[in-house]
This record gives structure tokens, sequence and C-alpha cells, in this order.
């Protein structure tokens, strides 16, 4: 299993921008992708951005653009590079890894990113 913990959310100002990171711990060995979920209030989850072991990404058109996912060197490590924030951007961000051989994801306990000015 693994544990994930994110940060960086907070309160910014439309136009701004912020980064998530999401560090991994346990057995990340067995990693093989790593990405961001969203759920606004009232709203259902949205899958935003994900990366493989291999470094391949993909993104919700909605992100395209403007949000940018990577890895750190350890791999271990995934953030979300958010620029041009918007308020409907207003959400709950989770981290989530997705393990070889495991039927379901795992998941981080969110970080609140809230766009206003």
């Amino acid at each position: 299993q693994v544990q994930l913990v994110e940060s960086g959310g907070g309160l910014v100002q439309p136009g701004g921008s912020l980064r998530l990171s999401c560090a991994a711990s346990g057995s990340i060995f067995m990693i093989n992708a790593m990405g961001w979920y969203r759920q606004a209030r009232g709203k259902q989850r949205e899958l935003l951005a994900a990366i493989t072991s291999g470094g391949n990404t993909n993104y919700a058109d909605s992100v395209k653009g403007r949000y940018t996912i990577s890895r750190g060197n350890a791999k271990n490590t995934v953030y979300l590079q958010m620029n041009s924030l918007k308020p409907e951007d207003t959400a709950v961000y989770y981290c989530y890894a997705q393990l070889s051989g495991v039927s379901y994801d795992y998941w981080g306990q969110g970080t609140q990113v809230t766009v206003s000015s």
C-alpha cells in the first residue's frame, strides 16, 4: 500500500498560480500512475491530470494549457502547477495513485484550493 500526502493549497486571486505537491510513501515501486482529481461543492469528482511511470501525461480539457503535472526526480512526488486560475477552479484537490496488481486507487486527504478576489 501507499500513503499520499498533499500540500500547497490555499487562497489565490483570479489569474494567479498555485503549485500542489503530493508525496507518496510505502510501496512506491508498485505505482503505475499518479494524478489529480478535484471535487467542487455540489459537483461530481473530476479527473484533471495523470502521469504514468513512463512519464506520459494526459489532461482534462477544462485544465489543458493551464495546468501542468510533473514528477520529482525520485518519482514518488507529483506536482500540479496551476496557472491562470479561475473562480470555477475552486475545489478540494485530491492526489491519487494507481498501483500494479491492485484494483482500487489510493487517495490523499485532499487540499482546498480557493480562487477568489
